[in-house]
């Protein structure tokens, strides 16, 4: 008996203790959504890409010299509804060379570790970006296939050595919208083409051969996951899908979600309504549930009206299990006093995500 009330007792000390901090983020048993740690608590992403800010810079831009911007922007984040931020991490930024990490842009990272978890907002970090294409190294551009892959397991095990006892981690996202392209591409034309002065989308090989693109697509995958799993094996993994990665006709992205994220936890996918295409979006969204979370980590009213938006996420409510907008730096109140189409479209964005924080 004594030893049953002992076992109670402790029980109810380890949930008590972890009932005033953050916690980990799982997938739910039932692989339907999310939930916390201890507490099982269900826990749906709704957040931010604070992918650059009001000047289209990315953070590693000037969190050295302008840290207290990045911490009253996080301080609004969370003010606006957020639980979750996603961060967009360069690979130039993070690796001197192939075999040599950035110590101090490491050191920096744990510093945004904190920041999250004293406003208990979770990132969702996202790795190997190469946006500004001055800012790649040309030694990454030249490097072979299989060296290239080697290098990006080498950023992502440094990443996940720096992360992995943070409960702030969402998850690692591998890449921001990769592609096996078809056929062959010359040396060193990584990139996909330029939107806004940015490069979003990479290509993971540059010589498909005789390979099935799903099957390049898996195996990057999971080269990944491995170099992860290695340092952690308890934060999530995912990959930021285009919305046309599916196996449909017309352009594909070589990464069918049903073929290729054995190896990931939840999916994403990368979502934009366009007008009078709410049908199609939904349709669309459906063709990435594969028995795994679904999370729309990029999302917002791009292509469609305030109205349309808002039918597009209150529909997606019964096939995804996330929603991730984005926050470029400028507060609510900036974007009231000022006179442009952007900062009236941020505006209206800014207002419904307030409004229509998911009830958990």
């Amino acid at each position: 008996m004594f030893r049953v009330l002992l076992a109670a007792l402790l029980s109810l000390c380890t949930i008590t203790v972890f009932a005033g901090e953050m916690e980990r983020i799982e997938v739910s048993p039932d692989r339907k959504g999310f939930i916390t740690q201890h507490l099982r608590k269900k826990f749906v992403p709704w957040g931010f890409n604070y992918d650059h800010d009001e000047e289209g810079r990315l953070i590693e831009d000037y969190w050295d010299a302008e840290w207290q911007k990045v911490v009253a922007d996080f301080g609004e984040m969370h003010e606006l509804g957020a639980n979750v931020v996603r961060i967009h991490l360069q690979v130039g930024k993070f690796l001197v060379d192939r075999d040599t990490p950035n110590a101090k842009a490491l050191e920096r990272l744990s510093k945004l570790l904190k920041l999250a978890e004293e406003h208990r907002l979770y990132l969702d970090l996202t790795g190997l970006g190469c946006y500004h294409k001055k800012d790649v190294p040309a030694w990454y551009d030249a490097l072979s296939e299989s060296d290239r892959w080697a290098t990006q397991a080498k950023f992502w095990s440094e990443i996940a050595k720096q992360c992995e006892s943070s409960p702030a981690v969402f998850c690692y996202d591998l890449m921001n919208e990769p592609v096996v392209p078809g056929g062959k591409r010359n040396a060193g034309d990584w990139l996909g083409p330029a939107f806004a002065g940015k490069h979003f989308v990479q290509v993971i090989t540059l010589d498909q051969g005789d390979r099935p693109r799903p099957e390049i697509a898996k195996l990057w995958i999971k080269t990944l996951t491995n170099a992860i799993r290695k340092v952690d094996r308890r934060h999530l993994i995912t990959v930021g899908l285009v919305d046309w990665s599916l196996d449909r006709p017309g352009l594909t992205s070589g990464f069918p979600p049903s073929k290729v994220t054995d190896d990931l936890d939840f999916v994403c996918v990368h979502l934009y309504p366009e007008s009078k295409k709410v049908d199609e979006a939904i349709e669309t969204l459906k063709g990435f549930q594969i028995g795994k979370p679904v999370v729309i980590e990029e999302t917002f009213p791009l292509k469609s009206s305030p109205e349309e938006f808002a039918e597009f996420v209150e529909r997606s409510k019964s096939h995804a299990n996330g929603w991730i907008g984005f926050y470029w730096g400028k507060t609510v109140a900036e974007y009231r006093e000022g006179n442009t189409i952007t900062d009236a479209v941020m505006l209206k964005w800014l207002e419904f995500f307030q409004m229509s924080k998911p009830r958990v």
